[in-house]
Parts: structure tokens; C-alpha cells; sequence
């Protein structure tokens, strides 16, 4: 055989090992292998519970299993590291709560970037925050609680289940906007926290709706205010921080995202944005979020990318004006 005739084979064969290479790439053979959604906190926390419930509906859509993984620790960032030096190829996945721009600010090493290390694939739902107060304090809304906090400087505390979460950079943010001196009291935990609020050893504090609606309800605490732009339908009695003219508040909620490791190919975030964001809006699934407290609310990438880099602003400045550390 000719020389000429070999090479002209030799590139053909090359070509062909290219493009099978090339096509095991395309999201026409996404996913090729079990997809994992990493939960970077414990089970039957928010993101644990959209997890386990998208799960199996994903696993139907893509032909492939779908674990949940959870690797809790340091606020959610064992997770984020994980997730963000795993392969780019959409097989790992972080379930993210919006801690993922906090810590930055608050830990000297994370270990990650947010922005950089992550390709940012759609937010799924939103938990919205109360204002929560205990019984025996005698404001009924929140110009009386302002009042009532300026009149004894000092002298009230406010609750959060640990340094550094939601709860606590949310009342620091409320805090800073009217130059409020109330003491931060921090516990391991939500449980602790709300059984010091409802025996009144503490005034105050930020929590989900749903996890303090039955409470309230039962006279164990009281509703000042809820998060969002609308009045929540869980406590469709309680005005908003908005109606009672406070504007600063918005944004505040507990939202949650997934994520995939930077470098992730732009057809596989394509893909996946549409598999989340068609799962997630499902009526079977949006009343099934609804009963856990959650509310369905879905994005693109960029604007995911978006939310996450003004976070990342917000909360940066709210710890560095708080003085707030790890612990």
C-alpha cells in the first residue's frame, strides 16, 4: 500500500476517534452515568428536601440514577469544595442555599469562589423569613419594635441558630439600617433558639415561616412581619417589611440553587437549566414544595449569576459593618 494511500487512512481513523470523542460529549448522551446532587448541609434541610423530592423525577427524565449525597460541615462549605473540584462534565452538582454568599465573607479560606469556581445553572425556590418576636413582647408591629428598641438600647437580644446563618446576617442588615443596639444571641442550632424565644429568655429573631407558623398559630410567638414582595400564603394575615414601610428587607429570603463545577460545557448547563426549571414547575411538584413551606421559583444562569454576585456584595458589607467572624 502506498504511503499517500496509508496517511490519508491514518487521518480518516484519526477524524473518526475525534468525533466519537466529541459526540460522547454532547448532551445528546448527557448524563452517561449516575448524576449526584450534593446537599452541603444535614437531612430535612431545605436544600435535602427539594433534593430527595427532584431526585427520582430527574432519574425518569434522564435514564440514569440520581443520588443525594450529604456532606455537611463549616456552614455548607465541605460541600461547595467538593462540588467545585469535582469534573466539569454535569454528573456533580451542589444543592446551594443562599449561605453559599455568605461565608465568603466570613470565613478567611472557604475553599471556594462562588463566582468563579461555579457554573451557575437555576435557582429552584425561595423559603420566606419572619419577623418573629416573643409573647410577652408588647410591640404589635414593626414601628413599635423599632421604637421599643431605641427606648432601651441595650438592653434586648435577638436569637439565631448559629453565627453567621440567614437568620443572623438578616437581623444585623435590619439592625444596621435604623441603628438598632440589639445583642446577638447565637445557638447550635433553630430547636434551641426558638425554645429560648417562646419562654422569652430571648426577644427576637429571624426565622422561615413554615418552621414557626404552628408556633405562632398556637400563641407560643408572634408575627411582626414576613420577607417578600407579596404577603406569604402560610401567614397571609401578617403584613409585609414593605407594607409597614420598610424597604430594605427584600431579598432576604432563603433562596435555593443548584450549581455545577466551573468549565462545565455550555450545552450541558443549557440542558440543565431546562431539565431543573420544567421539573421544578410542575404543578405536582410546586404543591408538593408548597406543604414543606417552599415556594417554586426558577431563573437562567445569568440570572442565578446575577443573585449571586449582588449576595455577595450585600452580605460582604453587612459583616464587615457587623464585625462578624467565624466562630
Amino acid at each position: 500500500m502506498k504511503k499517500s494511500m496509508l496517511k490519508l487512512i491514518t487521518i480518516a481513523l484519526a477524524g473518526s476517534a475525534l468525533a466519537t470523542g466529541v459526540l460522547a460529549q454532547t448532551p445528546a448522551t448527557f448524563p452517561s452515568k449516575l448524576v449526584k446532587l450534593v446537599v452541603p448541609f444535614t437531612p430535612n434541610s431545605g436544600s435535602d428536601i427539594i433534593a430527595r423530592i427532584i431526585g427520582p423525577k430527574l432519574s425518569a427524565r434522564w435514564g440514569q440514577p440520581v443520588v443525594v449525597e450529604n456532606k455537611p460541615g463549616v456552614s455548607g462549605n465541605l460541600g461547595a469544595q467538593a462540588v467545585a473540584n469535582a469534573t466539569p462534565d454535569g454528573h456533580t452538582l451542589l444543592m446551594a442555599i443562599n449561605t453559599f454568599t455568605m461565608t465568603p465573607a466570613i470565613y478567611k479560606s472557604p475553599g471556594f469562589n462562588p463566582v468563579s469556581d461555579f457554573a451557575p445553572i437555576t435557582q429552584l425556590a425561595e423559603a420566606g423569613f419572619a419577623f418573629v418576636v416573643s409573647p410577652d413582647v408588647p410591640a404589635k408591629d414593626m414601628k413599635s419594635l423599632i421604637d421599643l428598641a431605641k427606648k432601651n438600647g441595650g438592653k434586648l437580644n435577638y436569637a439565631s441558630p448559629g453565627n453567621g446563618t440567614p437568620h443572623h446576617l438578616a437581623m444585623e442588615l435590619f439592625k444596621s439600617g435604623r441603628q438598632l443596639d440589639i445583642f446577638h444571641v447565637p445557638y447550635k442550632g433553630i430547636q434551641g433558639a426558638l425554645s429560648d424565644l417562646m419562654g422569652g429568655r430571648v426577644q427576637m429573631m429571624f426565622a422561615t415561616v413554615h418552621s414557626t407558623r404552628p408556633l405562632e398559630q398556637g400563641g407560643r410567638v408572634r408575627f411582626l412581619a414576613v420577607t417578600g414582595d407579596k404577603r406569604n400564603p402560610l401567614a397571609p394575615d401578617v403584613p409585609t417589611f414593605k407594607e409597614q414601610g420598610i424597604q430594605d428587607m427584600e431579598g432576604v429570603d432563603a433562596w435555593f440553587a443548584v450549581l455545577a463545577p466551573a468549565g462545565t460545557p455550555s450545552d450541558i448547563v443549557a440542558r440543565l437549566n431546562r431539565d431543573f426549571v420544567e421539573v421544578m414547575n410542575s404543578a405536582e411538584l410546586k404543591a408538593e414544595l408548597a406543604q414543606q413551606g417552599l415556594t417554586v421559583k426558577t431563573s437562567t444562569p445569568e440570572q442565578l449569576s446575577n443573585t449571586i454576585k449582588s449576595d455577595l456584595a450585600r452580605w460582604k458589607k453587612v459583616v464587615v459593618d457587623a464585625g462578624i467572624t467565624a466562630d
